[in-house]
């Protein structure tokens, strides 16, 4: 007969420490019950404590107090009226899921306004995760993850900020340009810019590797005379010539089927033809697209009509200055991106656009002194596109013609 069974000690210790364990978990649970929830409610200090975090100590020689307005426009490129539509857009969203772990470093969790500000001054500064989480009070995880949710929330609820516009607004646009530049009947300016990112060694390729030995990701904008988006093409690699960016949109294949800049021509008085000469809707480019009926590029040889490319220049220059306010309000996408997702990054650039618009949208006017000081793909030399359209020279001859007549000596003056 065996000795007599002991009560096991290790099984009575298994027990005490599962009961410990789940009164440990309880008390979790608790706590993160006692976190403030109520994310619809509006957080009106996170910018207080932001300011007076990050705001630069008031100059001693100075009697003019510091402008908190600007300061906030500073830092997050938009008014505080802006500020608050775009968190309107977002604020589902972004109460809609879990938090999961987006708590600053008081343990509270953190608010639309304060997780929206957060993304902001990342895509506005262009700063490291670890930089801007140093200014609200947060984690390098915890900016990353604030800043994709706001990108996912914005692709989803501000696209109609950025639309190619209906006849009316169309309209507009056109006596806009005409206003400006003289140019009758035109509905955008066309541009692109290269966004220049690092790739890890495993994903890189000639096809991502540009002219000047950069890895970039082309982005090409139509743009009004007011320097908004109408239409962005983006995701493709830099190293492709400009002309094969333009074949591989949507927007090309639009227009090459007739499904945009189908408006009404403009008919003009000619003393050759009895019938008189015809200027359909278009858009103008430079040099590195090509001359189509519907995008009208600058005359390459002087000659009768080398007047007429100062004024297509003055009317593309709103598709320049458009992407060197883009680049230089949302300097993420002018910093060399560090081993960016390709999948994500036309998001990223997306969102800057829409960004771009909503400031415009919102009645409030572009931040000029955020601007690139030089050209916004200063780097990089244009390539002369030699591909012609015939009705595309018709078109540009009927355009040169038109400026000639209405304005005739004070145009060249």
């Amino acid at each position: 007969m065996g000795p007599p069974k002991k009560p096991s000690k290790m099984k009575k210790d298994l027990k005490k420490f599962q009961k410990v364990k789940k009164k440990k978990k309880k008390n979790k649970n608790n706590n993160n019950k006692s976190v403030p929830l109520d994310n619809k409610a509006i957080d009106c200090e996170w910018w207080d404590i932001f300011w007076n975090k990050n705001s630069p100590p008031p100059n001693p020689d100075s009697n003019s107090p510091l402008n908190e307005e600007e300061d906030f426009k500073h830092f997050f490129r938009v008014s505080k009226k802006t500020f608050e539509y775009i968190c309107s857009l977002v604020r589902e969203d972004l109460i809609s899921r879990p938090p999961s772990g987006l708590i600053n470093i008081e343990g509270r969790l953190l608010s639309v306004e304060k997780q929206v500000a957060i993304a902001l001054r990342r895509l506005a500064s262009g700063e490291s995760q670890v930089s801007v989480g140093a200014s609200f009070g947060v984690g390098q995880s915890t900016v990353s993850q604030v800043t994709w949710r706001f990108i996912e929330a914005m692709e989803e609820r501000a696209r109609h900020h950025l639309k190619w516009p209906d006849p009316t607004q169309t309209g507009r646009i056109k006596s806009g340009f005409e206003s400006l530049t003289g140019l009758p009947n035109c509905c955008g300016a066309i541009d692109s810019t290269h966004i220049v990112m690092t790739l890890p060694a495993v994903q890189t390729s000639d096809d991502w590797c540009d002219q000047e030995n950069n890895y970039s990701m082309f982005v090409q904008g139509v743009v009004d005379f007011e320097m908004r988006f109408l239409d962005i093409v983006t995701g493709w690699p830099g190293g492709m010539p400009v002309s094969r960016l333009l074949k591989c949109s949507g927007f090309y294949k639009l227009c090459e089927n007739g499904g945009r800049l189908n408006g009404d021509a403009l008919m003009m008085s000619s003393s050759s033809s009895s019938e008189g000469e015809e200027i359909r809707e278009y858009i103008v480019g430079g040099a590195s697209y090509p001359l189509l009926p519907w995008l009208i590029t600058p005359f390459h040889e002087r000659g009768d009509y080398e007047h007429f490319n100062p004024v297509l220049e003055n009317a593309r220059s709103a598709a320049v200055n458009a992407f060197s306010l883009l680049k230089g309000g949302w300097r993420i996408l002018n910093k060399v991106m560090w081993r960016p997702d390709k999948r994500k990054l036309p998001s990223i650039i997306l969102v800057c656009c829409l960004l771009h618009n909503i400031i415009i949208d919102c009645g409030e006017s572009l931040c000029s002194d955020v601007a690139l000081s030089a050209h916004h793909d200063y780097d990089y030399k244009g390539h002369i596109c030699k591909q012609i359209d015939p009705s595309g020279i018709s078109t540009r001859e009927n355009l040169a013609k038109y400026l000639f007549r209405k304005n005739g000596d004070a145009l060249c003056a």
